[in-house]
């Protein structure tokens, strides 16, 4: 009691205090203890750390990854510059089309804008169709797509696409008011282009119309004497008039019509009332792109008043429900063109005959519009897609049609770089399992991710793992995995043959995987363009004289051929024995087959009125190349058209005259002949000099021979002009299928060129030598000699 009483005076209190230190200095002590050893496993762990990791960055299995990594990205930068690098268009740009800051990949697309012409809207066809011709780069005739970004950025104006075109016409001269996509501003900006031609040719204007956000849709029309465009202006979130103050560079802002975003809207008089079609999609529960309403006024300018019937659709965006081109009429009925947006946007047009347009009701049915789909998949301009068309009806009677096109989806650039991603992916996997077979990589999943691994481990981690369901079943699987690859590397032992196999195999694998992703990557979007020549397109007919033994490589040369971008139709010049029907032949354009009396190789060259095109291109049915080197070809041809513009040189020369292989020529660097069975060339002048009185002997020398034909339109050529007749373009690569089929027409090559040496000394006796001429060898063309 006493001592608790003590406490009171405060001596026992002394005490106390002393205690609770001694207490405080055991307890500080304990704590630096325990700071010193946490310091030191922090350190050590530090340490521990490090260690793995140097012993990881340089443990065999990763530098065989590593290794791996590099082999197969150099196996892909090969791959890439085989396939993808263009020397001959970065030496030239003559008649490319190509500008630098324009025509730039976009997520959007690559649309451009083509003309159609037809009897009723109904029944349109491409401008190519007209055989419409102009000399200047030899364009005959003159092929959509008309207007591209190409022909915008050449004029100063850089350009990714053009869309949504519109035409106004002006007696003879018609207007073309269309979206192009800024490539600086990446913003929708109204361009113009004036045609004097029908349409033929477009002079570029410049920009009607540019505002702070994006514009599309310019639907152009005429009231009360005054002319007005209706842009899309949705970004700003309102329908606005301009009126043309000096058409068609200079608009004014007339009117706010709607305060609503509106997207591709119209104005028509039908009735004795204006009616105006737009989509509004900002509403909630909106169907984007399948939604449309309808307002009505007593004039365009307003005021507006809502359909009792909206919003007259919100369906499925396939329907066609939003606006795609002007309405048209036609046999006393009105027509509205619909876009379906179902697989990608702007998939395709549809047309719908408007049966009941009143301020109660709305009844539309769709009818076919009779418009042919394209066949060359993304090597026609329009391939993938075309959602927009302004059919108008001339006062000559005829109707001619503005669409655009598109030949890869929406998106395709980001789709691309996925697929790209997961290839390049796909090839590191490749490469750990390509080290776990050869017993460099010891486990797929590293160890501490697994199930039953007995190293250390942090304790936190390890309980909330236990914890976990998630976390225990992906270590599970980690551990699974590991053995089945350890338990397959058991089976397959790399010494046998089979290992072997599937180690090779394993490689080629990822050498694919690797290769497809550089495509993805740098590929582009996989179409096989034609080159405009000053902003102009063309067409040309592939003409090839085959028999009945070699059907196999005609079925395979057609398949190919037919769907490169600038071929017209085929003609097969049928030698000998029993021909196929047309049917027979897997093709995206129209496949003639001429049947011949007599079997001789002077068919190749003879004159034919189905010939619609000014350029053919002669190409014998085993020889197999891309597309890309026929279209350059072509190209060069539009710049050279009075010369024979082919794939394959020789060097005549040397006395007496020989006949010798493509060697010869790469050797002395020139040459002074281009063979006919892989050539373009003008018909109305090859055909005209090859059976003229002057090559009769000629033409007789090669039906007693069976061999010469081409050699002979070459002194013919040579015979005719004392400048350049000949013009040399090198292909990326080249197949001769008659090597695999066995019916290669040559087959002794000795016998072959001892022939042609007597043909070169008969024909220089005729018409001439050609061996003093030689020319040299240009890089810009070859693509190879930069």
């Amino acid at each position: 009691m006493g001592v608790y009483e003590a406490g009171g005076n405060g001596s026992i209190g002394t005490t106390t205090a002393t205690t609770c230190n001694c207490y405080d200095m055991s307890l500080r002590c304990w704590c630096r203890w325990k700071w010193g050893n946490h310091q030191q496993q922090q350190q050590n762990h530090h340490k521990l750390l490090h260690q793995r990791l140097v012993s990881h960055v340089f443990s065999y299995g990763f530098m065989f990854f590593l290794g791996c990594l590099v082999l197969y990205g150099s196996i892909g930068v090969f791959y890439g510059w085989l396939m993808f690098s263009k020397p001959y268009l970065r030496s030239t740009n003559v008649g490319f089309g190509l500008n630098s800051l324009g025509c730039q990949e976009d997520n959007e697309g690559s649309w451009s804008i083509g003309v159609y012409y037809g009897d009723s809207p109904f029944s349109l066809k491409p401008i190519e169709s007209m055989n419409e011709w102009r000399d200047e780069g030899a364009a005959w005739p003159v092929a959509n797509p008309v207007v591209t970004c190409a022909s915008l950025s050449d004029a100063n104006f850089p350009s990714n696409f053009v869309a949504d075109p519109f035409l106004y016409v002006q007696g003879d001269t018609l207007f073309l008011f269309y979206e192009t996509k800024n490539s600086i501003t990446m913003q929708g900006d109204i361009g113009v282009a004036k045609s004097t031609d029908k349409g033929a040719t477009w002079q570029q204007l410049g920009i009607a119309l540019d505002e702070d956000w994006h514009l599309s849709y310019p639907y152009v029309f005429n009231y009360l004497g005054q002319i007005y465009m209706l842009p899309e202006s949705s970004q700003k979130g309102e329908l606005r008039l301009y009126r043309a103050l000096n058409f068609p560079l200079q608009w004014t802002l007339e009117k706010v019509l709607i305060k609503k975003p509106l997207v591709d809207s119209f104005i028509i008089n039908h009735a004795g009332e204006y009616w105006l079609f737009g989509s509004d999609h900002s509403g909630i529960g909106t169907r984007k792109n399948g939604q449309l309403e309808i307002w009505c006024s007593s004039s365009p300018l307003g005021p507006w008043k809502p359909h009792k019937k909206n919003p007259i659709y919100n369906v499925d965006k396939s329907v066609g429900a939003r606006n795609g081109g002007r309405p048209f009429v036609y046999d006393g009925n009105l027509y509205r063109v619909g876009q379906d947006c179902g697989e990608t946007y702007g998939r395709q047009v549809r047309i719908f005959k408007i049966e009941v347009l009143t301020k109660d009701d709305y009844k539309e049915v769709e009818v076919p519009l009779g418009f042919e789909e394209p066949s060359k998949g993304r090597n026609a301009w329009n391939g993938a897609r075309y959602h927009h068309l302004d059919v108008q009806h001339l006062t000559s009677g005829k109707w001619i049609a503005v669409m655009d096109g598109d030949r890869v989806p929406s998106g395709d650039p980001v789709h691309r770089f996925i697929l790209g991603s997961a290839s390049l992916a796909a090839v590191t996997v490749v490469a750990v399992v390509l080290g776990m077979l050869l017993g460099a990589v010891k486990c797929i999943i590293p160890l501490n991710w697994c199930a039953h691994y007995s190293g250390k481990r942090n304790y936190i981690l390890l309980g909330w793992e236990r914890s976990n369901l998630f976390s225990s079943k992906v270590r599970r699987f980690c551990s699974r995995l590991n053995r089945v690859l350890f338990s397959v590397r058991g089976k397959m032992k790399p010494s046998t043959w089979f290992g072997k196999l599937v180690i090779a195999v394993t490689f080629v694998v990822g050498v694919a995987l690797m290769c497809r992703g550089v495509k993805y990557f740098y590929g582009g979007n996989d179409a096989e363009e034609a080159y405009p020549l000053n902003g102009h397109y063309s067409q040309f007919t592939l003409l090839t004289m085959t028999y009945d033994a070699r059907l196999w490589n005609l079925k395979m040369y057609v398949k190919h051929y037919s769907r490169c971008s600038s071929v017209k139709e085929i003609i097969v010049v049928w030698n000998k024995g029993r021909p196929p029907r047309s049917s027979d032949l897997d093709s995206a354009v129209p496949v003639w087959i001429r049947v011949e009396d007599q079997n001789s190789l002077n068919n190749r060259f003879k004159k034919d009125p189905m010939l619609k095109t000014r350029a053919v291109l002669e190409l014998d049915d085993d020889i197999m190349m891309k597309c890309d080197d026929i279209e350059r070809g072509f190209n060069v041809w539009r710049q050279h058209p009075d010369r024979i513009v082919g794939f394959y040189p020789r060097l005549i020369s040397g006395s007496p005259l020989k006949y010798r292989a493509e060697k010869y020529a790469r050797r002395h660097k020139g040459y002074n002949m281009i063979l006919t069975g892989a050539a373009f060339m003008d018909h109305t002048v090859a055909f005209e000099r090859y059976w003229s009185n002057e090559a009769k002997a000629g033409r007789e020398l090669v039906d007693r021979y069976f061999n010469c034909e081409d050699v002979l339109l070459n002194y013919l050529y040579a015979n005719a002009s004392s400048s350049q007749t000949v013009e040399y373009v090198r292909p990326a690569w080249v197949i001769d299928t008659s090597k695999f089929s066995g019916v290669a027409i040559s087959r002794n090559t000795n016998v072959h060129y001892k022939i042609r040496s007597s043909c070169l000394l008969r024909f220089s006796e005729i018409y001439g030598s050609i061996a003093d001429r030689k020319w040299e060898f240009d890089g810009r063309k070859d693509g190879w000699g930069l």
